[in-house]
């Protein structure tokens, strides 16, 4: 287990938990709803379930699980886990580069028949999701 220099521990949060918790902070009455990367968890299997929730619960104490890797193409702190079961590849995309929170961008089962690459419609979402977590980053730092 790798400690990750300069962590503190963080906040665990989905995009859609952050934009509910700016819509209700600016009243705008937004319902809760689980969509986006939350939803994508909770419908994996439980065992994948399991696997990524221990390396974001890593990421949040301030530490690094033993199987994240850098994805590459999105600076530092954007990391990936990847876990198998029953012949097909999940994967779990968070960010740890920022002070306030852990951010979970993206998570999946690959699609790809290309080896290990990702599939470009989920590195563009990640990219987005990305954009979007660096802006609040930003904001909550005011």
């Amino acid at each position: 287990m790798d400690a990750l220099p300069g962590r503190e521990p963080a906040f665990i949060l989905t995009l859609e938990r952050l934009y509910q918790y700016e819509y209700n902070r600016q009243n705008t009455g937004l319902e809760e709803t689980k969509t986006g990367s939350q939803a994508d968890l909770m419908s994996l299997p439980l065992k994948v379930v399991k696997s990524f929730g221990y390396a974001l619960y890593l990421a949040q104490a301030g530490s690094k699980h033993p199987d994240a890797k850098a994805m590459h193409g999105f600076g530092a702190g954007v990391l990936e886990v990847v876990e198998s079961w029953e012949g097909d590849a999940y994967r779990a995309v968070y960010v740890v580069r920022f002070e306030a929170a852990v951010f979970v961008l993206h998570v999946f089962k690959k699609k790809s028949v290309k080896g290990d690459e990702t599939p470009k419609p989920d590195l563009e979402l990640i990219k987005k999701r990305l954009k979007v977590a660096e802006e609040i980053a930003k904001e909550q730092s005011k």
